[in-house]
């Protein structure tokens, strides 16, 4: 994906985040919508309904939840795994980490930010998203030492 073309994608994203403070996207979220489409959820805690979807395509648009790295193991085999997953999932719903177009880093000690960094530096191509990395108070949900989630384009 072009670099014009993901800042295009971007600054659609902003101004729908924007219309939301609105009431607009508040509304449509309560309406059936053909272009949204939520896609396999695995994860299931009280084993009657699922807590939340793995990913949501809406529109040309998908969402992957945040992954972790549930293992012994360092900073380094986390983040590479972590990477591993989410790749697969941009893959089997019709993406790429090519066209992901925001990633949010969540770890579980600030200290390990350089070597995720590490690990991170070129997994989404030469033009890499815009990315938040935050260290979270009390730690990564399951032990992981890091959590990523992301938005990609859809073709």
């Amino acid at each position: 994906m072009k670099k014009n073309s993901r800042r295009k994608m971007v600054k659609a994203m902003v101004a729908g985040a924007a219309a939301m403070g609105t009431g607009v996207v508040a509304k449509a979220a309560t309406t059936a919508s053909s272009s949204t489409k939520k896609v396999v959820s695995d994860v299931v805690f009280d084993q009657q309904k699922p807590l939340f979807s793995g990913a949501v395509k809406h529109g040309n648009t998908l969402y992957i939840a945040g992954k972790g790295a549930h293992f012994d193991g360092d900073i380094t085999a986390h983040t590479i795994h972590v990477l591993d997953v989410i790749e697969k999932a941009l893959l089997e719903n019709g993406s790429s980490m090519d066209k992901v177009l925001k990633v949010n880093v969540y770890l579980h000690d600030l200290a390990d930010y350089k070597a995720m960094n590490e690990a991170y530096r070129g997994r989404f191509g030469d033009s890499p998203p815009v990315r938040t990395t935050v260290a979270t108070y009390g730690g990564v949900p399951g032990d992981s030492l890091v959590e990523i989630d992301c938005i990609a384009a859809l073709d």
